[in-house]
């Protein structure tokens, strides 16, 4: 597949998100797709796992946007970086946060099957996030992990 051709579709699917448009982001995803979030704990595959994960994900930053700043890729893979700005709501994250819009730079790894997304790996700094939206990062951490450990984090 040509860089212009995955870029489109990364970009597509930005705007879905920035939208909070769960089909549109559902119409450029392979029906495998695997979706990775390190920060969060996450991995979700498959279109159903992946709309479940996006409308939870949107009830916690319901004004989600994500602008990509740059890309470059082979014949497989496609990596962007930009930024993401969104507010932190409700408890999901065991804190409440001081309502104040989060920009966090951002770095996403796809990769493409069948002319669709077929993965996304999604990277940024969560504790840039909590500290931008006044919560500890460490008590989102015990949530988000609770299997770790004060004793175990390095």
């Amino acid at each position: 597949m040509h860089d212009r051709r995955m870029f489109e579709l990364a970009h597509a699917l930005a705007v879905a998100k920035s939208r909070q448009d769960v089909p549109a982001a559902l119409r450029v995803l392979h029906p495998d797709i695997l979706l990775e979030t390190p920060a969060f704990g996450t991995t979700a595959r498959g279109l159903a796992q992946n709309e479940r994960v996006l409308r939870r994900f949107f009830v916690s930053f319901p004004d989600y946007e994500v602008a990509l700043g740059g890309h470059a890729g082979n014949d497989d893979t496609l990596v962007c970086w930009g930024t993401a700005r969104m507010t932190m709501t409700g408890d999901r994250f065991g804190v409440l946060s001081n309502g104040n819009r989060a920009e966090v730079p951002v770095f996403v790894q796809f990769t493409f099957k069948d002319d669709l997304i077929a993965s996304e790996r999604f990277f940024f700094d969560l504790a840039t996030l909590c500290a931008q939206s006044g919560v500890s990062t460490d008590a989102v951490r015990r949530t988000l992990f609770p299997e770790i450990t004060e004793g175990d984090a390095a």
